[in-house]
């Protein structure tokens, strides 16, 4: 049996890679896999797998326009792929401006097997019309968040919830660890330019905590060592060399677990502290173009899925303008200094990840790509 994945970010190759072994565990041992993804994907499934994730993963409509040329080869050379090698199911993870593109012109070509959706894109909250479209494409859509699926079947897409992996991933990294008094985390994102616009915040953001806050200690969570030689770079450009002994590499679930406050930056990691029960504050800032552009086709008015699920504001939410390093600092002294305040974030963080499932969920997303082909 032949499976053809797509993944185009951090976390997308983190859940594909997660199906892949479920796939190969509940198939026979002849299960070849191609696609997209990153290291975790090339490691689970082989060579088959092409790792581009640290170059598709950008952000921003400006980023992308920037690298056209790059996405259309690969867009191409994808659907060539997949048309003459006819697999018995393409799987799309996330990624959903590559993915959807993909699924189209792949169904426009005559392509006869399956087209799967694994871990939805979020069309709810910024292109609801897109779902008629994605209905006559796909065949199946797998979702990770329980409302998704009355959303989608609405448009005549067969949807199923799979619970969300975080679930089973919570478990294995779950230490029974009192959080540390005054230690702030800073979690500013897996990309580059993430890194570039918010860690300079956060440094600023930290002289200011420590004015109010003489005990306070940071820890900086970066996902690879690129990522953190570049924030040791710009601790020195802030004349703040100290800095550089905070930053952590690989250790943001124990961070997650050890810090009494943070701020994370929008994205999974955001779902990620909340499963760890990390009271936080949610920051973002892009490109002032992408941010109009997004004003503009987004239909939510919040950008954290935790306030999202909750359909009201838990998460303090600083975007794009609101975000400066007085505003995150106060953020920061406010949840150090109010034990209440942590203990009721803490509370309403708990009560929204236990709607996500009790585990198991990339063996139920595996059993439902298997029952699709039969």
């Amino acid at each position: 049996m032949h499976f053809h994945i797509i993944a185009g970010e951090i976390s997308g190759d983190t859940h594909a890679a997660g199906l892949i072994l479920e796939l190969k565990r509940q198939t026979t041992t002849d299960t070849k896999f191609t696609g997209y993804g990153g290291p975790k994907m090339v490691l689970a499934g082989g060579q088959g797998i092409f790792d581009w994730v640290e170059t598709a993963g950008v952000v921003g409509l400006w980023e992308v326009l920037k690298m056209y040329s790059y996405f259309k080869k690969k867009l191409k050379a994808t659907v060539t792929q997949v048309l003459t090698e006819q697999p018995a199911a393409v799987i799309f993870v996330d990624y959903p401006g590559f993915n959807l593109r993909v699924a189209k012109r792949l169904r426009a070509g005559g392509y006869t097997g399956k087209l799967l959706y694994y871990i939805s894109p979020q069309v709810w909250a910024w292109k609801k019309g897109r779902v008629k479209t994605m209905a006559k494409v796909l065949d199946l859509m797998i979702c990770i968040f329980p409302f998704e699926k009355d959303f989608y079947q609405k448009s005549g897409l067969r949807t199923v919830f799979s619970g969300h992996p975080m679930v089973d991933r919570v478990k294995t990294l779950k230490r029974n660890w009192s959080r540390e008094s005054n230690l702030v985390g800073w979690f500013p994102g897996s990309r580059m330019n993430e890194v570039n616009r918010l860690f300079p915040i956060m440094l600023k953001a930290s002289k200011d905590i420590l004015s109010r806050v003489p005990n306070v200690r940071f820890a900086v969570s970066a996902a690879n060592e690129n990522l953190a030689n570049e924030m040791r770079h710009m601790a020195d450009a802030a004349g703040m060399p100290e800095a550089k002994r905070w930053v952590e590499v690989g250790t943001v679930y124990d961070l997650f677990q050890r810090c009494q406050a943070g701020a994370v930056a929008s994205g999974t990691a955001t779902l990620e502290a909340a499963f760890f029960g990390l009271p936080y504050v949610l920051i973002y800032r892009v490109n002032a173009v992408t941010f109009v552009v997004a004003k503009l086709v987004v239909r939510i008015k919040k950008i954290g899925i935790i306030n999202v699920l909750a359909q009201r504001d838990v998460v303090r939410e600083l975007v794009q303008s609101e975000l400066n390093a007085h505003s995150l600092a106060l953020e920061m002294v406010s949840l150090l200094t109010h034990t209440e305040k942590r203990q009721s974030l803490e509370k309403d963080l708990a009560s929204i990840v236990a709607t996500l499932g009790e585990g198991g969920a990339y063996t139920r997303a595996a059993q439902e790509v298997i029952a699709a082909l039969s």
